[in-house]
């Protein structure tokens, strides 16, 4: 028996692409760290204004590029993308090092961009389809803590800079994703039918391949998906605050050193994460077996928790509060992280899922890209603190919308689309 046909197979699938999500974040955020070393050598990195341009080049390339990519995924050999994505983006990282002026950095960051964006979509959309069901959102969350892992690595990208050097740092990441890639054309399968037609409503009817438009027409046609859309960038607005300005908030409110402030945040965040995917994830796969909108109000707990949460972190001026709220956030953030796409299953068929999620992906990085950068310009005339409580208001409206118009029949779209044709075949004969 092959390897894919194995019943654990699905897992094995999960265990690759965390290594995969772990180097995906991880490369894109370790540059952040490593402005002061790179800066020696490459003048105008030093410039926060410069600096700005280069991490803000890769947010807008990846939203601007995040729904073609999802379009490509429901097409085509999802494995292929994910071992291309991720040895395109790798030889960029390897090739980062070789950088000896500012554009060079700049173009780069724009080709990662690019690449990164094909990996969400396709890696999700696949371990959607390995998991019909049956542990599909703790498959997903156990994902998606690879992204948190990598982004906590990435904050130590200085550290092994000023041991190595920033040249060095690139080229060994580089290597290790490429060699990485290598090993996944060997043990990464994609699943079974993907990428053939629609599921046939009658044995009797031939069924004629969608075509983008159609596709995208499908998925903005529902009202379901446009709040989807709605909660998942709100909630994207404090999670790129999180990532990008919590450090300086912690500084700010309690008076820390950056040094401290830098890994407190992080760590905060991403263990609380993964806390909140292991609650989530199974709390949402048993819930549904007894009420089909159990992801749903799983998701909910989630947001409900982020709400008091940003209110806490934007105006505590202590400590133990601080941190304690932000445990609270991450918790919250893991529950709502690891019942996306299961939601998303709920509505949209699986011809079209990567599409709609790269759709949600692109409006999720650029709100983070439009916060990130007016959270700087807002800072001194209204204080990052206020900024972070008017954020749970917004997730207020997001929390109302989802439990009061998402109402699904089935678990998964691809169940009704059959229960309809075989009623369908039912009344025909």
């Amino acid at each position: 028996m092959k390897l894919q046909e194995q019943k654990f197979y699905p897992w094995v699938v999960v265990g690759l692409l965390w290594i995969v999500a772990l180097l995906n974040y991880m490369d894109r955020q370790m540059l952040s760290t490593m402005q002061m070393n790179i800066g020696e050598d490459i003048k105008l990195v030093a410039d926060p204004k410069y600096f700005g341009y280069l991490m803000a080049i890769f947010l807008w390339v990846y939203g601007v590029f995040s729904p073609f990519s999802g379009a490509v995924a429901d097409r085509v050999s999802r494995k292929w993308l994910i071992v291309g994505s991720l040895g395109v983006w790798s030889a960029v990282t390897y090739a980062m090092g070789y950088c000896s002026d500012f554009n060079e950095l700049m173009w780069l960051r724009g080709i990662m961009g690019i690449s990164e964006a094909l990996y969400i979509p396709s890696a999700l959309s696949l371990i959607a389809d390995f998991f019909t069901g049956k542990g599909r959102s703790l498959a997903i969350g156990l994902h998606m803590t690879g992204l948190y892992c990598g982004q906590a690595l990435g904050g130590f990208g200085s550290m092994v800079a000023t041991s190595w050097s920033w040249q060095s740092t690139f080229h060994w990441f580089g290597i290790i994703g490429v060699a990485y890639a290598v090993i996944l054309i060997f043990l990464l399968h994609e699943k079974s039918g993907h990428g053939a037609a629609a599921p046939a409503n009658s044995p009797k009817k031939a069924v004629k391949k969608e075509s983008v438009i159609q596709s995208f027409a499908a998925i903005f046609s529902m009202v379901a998906f446009w709040v989807i859309l709605f909660f998942f960038a709100s909630s994207s607005i404090p999670g790129w605050a999180t990532k990008n300005w919590l450090p300086t908030l912690f500084h700010d409110n309690l008076n820390m050193d950056m040094n401290w402030a830098g890994p407190m945040a992080t760590l905060t965040i991403a263990v609380s994460s993964f806390i909140g995917v292991m609650i989530g994830g199974p709390l949402s796969d048993k819930w549904v077996k007894k009420n089909v909108k159990g992801r749903i109000y799983t998701s909910a707990i989630g947001l409900a928790m982020m709400i008091p949460a940003l209110v806490l972190i934007g105006l505590a001026h202590n400590a133990f509060l601080s941190v304690l709220a932000g445990l609270v956030f991450g918790v919250g953030y893991g529950m709502f992280d690891a019942n996306n796409m299961p939601i998303l299953c709920q509505f949209v068929s699986s011809r079209q899922r990567a599409m709609a999620y790269g759709f949600m992906n692109s409006l999720g990085v650029i709100m983070g890209a439009v916060t990130t950068q007016l959270l700087g310009g807002l800072a001194k005339s209204v204080g990052l603190g206020m900024c972070f409580a008017f954020m749970g208001v917004i997730l207020v409206i997001a929390l109302a919308l989802q439990l009061i118009v998402l109402r699904p029949k089935y678990d998964d779209k691809d169940e009704e689309e059959r229960a309809e044709a075989l009623a369908a075949d039912t009344i025909e004969a």
